[in-house]
């Protein structure tokens, strides 16, 4: 990777010392020049999903749009709908995110939405995917990959994420019903003052 990055930073600087080409007018770095450099590893060249990965991430990034998480655990989301006196059923969980996920011209505002495993696979009351309710707005589906979070013995409160286990099994299920890109949660403490 590093030899290819080189390689193409060296075509770029000879491209505009020799002045050939469009790069002649970055020879002697303009204000109004830009520069595009990429860098391929085997990996990417040998990966015939990268051109999706990379138009998935461009768009979900769009200026003037974000994310919608919506990959709250079951047990999290239950905390919430207790909170207001409802039960936590897969069924109140289920309208809950269907609440979310029809709100009018939410699709001028989110480009992407992470899903839990449980709702990756819902439908709407009305028999319709979240995941084509979604896509019909201009929101890519997300999923968010990662088990949660285990505590390390031994440490003082640090966290291990779970999940690795069968990633590639559930990826492939996941990208079969639509997710085009994925959530790894990581939680890292840092301790300030008095190691708080």
């Amino acid at each position: 990777m590093a030899t290819s990055l080189k390689g193409s930073m060296m075509g770029v600087a000879a491209q505009a010392r020799r002045g050939s080409g469009s790069s002649s007018r970055c020879a002697s770095i303009s204000r109004n020049c830009a520069v595009k450099v990429m860098a391929t590893s085997k990996f990417e060249a040998e990966n015939p999903f990268v051109p999706e990965l990379r138009a998935t991430a461009a768009y979900i990034a769009q200026r003037g749009k974000g994310i919608l998480a919506s990959d709250e655990s079951n047990a999290t989301t239950g905390k919430r709908l207790e909170s207001v006196g409802v039960d936590n059923t897969e069924d109140n969980r289920r309208a809950w995110r269907e609440l979310l996920y029809t709100a009018p011209g939410l699709g001028q505002y989110i480009s992407g939405a992470i899903m839990f495993d449980e709702t990756l696979y819902q439908k709407s009351a009305g028999g319709q995917q979240f995941v084509d309710i979604l896509k019909e707005q201009g929101i890519v589906p997300g999923i968010k990959v990662d088990t949660g979070l285990q505590v390390l013995p031994g440490t003082d409160e640090e966290t291990a994420t779970q999940g690795l286990d069968n990633l590639g099994v559930r990826c492939k299920k996941y990208y079969k019903q639509g997710a085009r890109f994925a959530k790894w949660r990581a939680v890292l403490r840092i301790a300030g003052r008095g190691g708080r």
